[in-house]
């Protein structure tokens, strides 16, 4: 392991012209047309967010996709890292780190539902973060709905079920709701068992202790 205090690619990043940068020859990680189309409108939306890792020689070592969507904005430069003193051997397996660790997240995706649906209620544009369509639909769309408490026949007190006809637009807006009011946490001593309900409960406890508010 190298010595900690040792300096980071990252201490220091200079522009370096777009034609001084070449695409490492073994690269395994593959992007489509669509895909770098994608990151050039990132790109022009935030400006050039994460600079290129290069070695002395100007060989990409994390960055290609970045590399190509920069040249189709017609941009010159491009922020640069170096790492500096990295054997072939160190570079050959950050190329290959670079992509398989991001691979290697996940969603919790009520919130990433709760996020979109906060965004494009606040006209941002949803497509220039990447995901599609049918991704951005069924995302906003689903809220998890947990299993009504088994209850024994007959009545099914202190158990009630309440239906309410909602619009589209409404029904988008309260699935929003229920799943930011689940993201906060643990709900308080309760004998319920539907995330939904306590979510409901916890959004007019909340509205009613506002409007008790002077």
């Amino acid at each position: 392991m190298d010595d900690v205090n040792a300096p980071w690619p990252a201490d220091h990043v200079e522009r370096w012209p777009l034609s001084r940068l070449i695409p490492y020859a073994r690269n395994a990680r593959t992007h489509t047309p669509e895909q770098i189309r994608q990151i050039a409108a990132s790109m022009r939306e935030w400006g050039w967010t994460i600079p290129v890792l290069a070695d002395e020689t100007g060989t990409i070592i994390a960055g290609h996709a970045r590399v190509q969507a920069g040249e189709i904005n017609g941009y010159e430069e491009a922020p640069v890292m170096v790492a500096h003193g990295w054997s072939e051997a160190k570079k050959r397996a950050y190329v290959l780190a670079d992509n398989k660790l991001a691979m290697n997240a996940g969603w919790n995706e009520e919130l990433l539902g709760v996020e979109l649906l906060e965004l494009r209620d606040a006209g941002f544009v949803l497509p220039v973060i990447g995901f599609d369509d049918s991704e951005l639909n069924a995302l906003m769309r689903e809220v998890a709905e947990a299993a009504f408490p088994e209850l024994p026949e007959g009545d099914r007190a202190p158990y009630q079920q309440i239906t309410f006809t909602l619009h589209d637009e409404q029904v988008k807006i309260v699935q929003a709701a229920v799943t930011a009011a689940k993201a906060r946490g643990a709900f308080g001593p309760t004998q319920n068992d539907n995330a939904n309900g306590n979510a409901l409960a916890r959004i007019c406890e909340t509205y009613l202790q506002e409007k008790e508010t002077p």
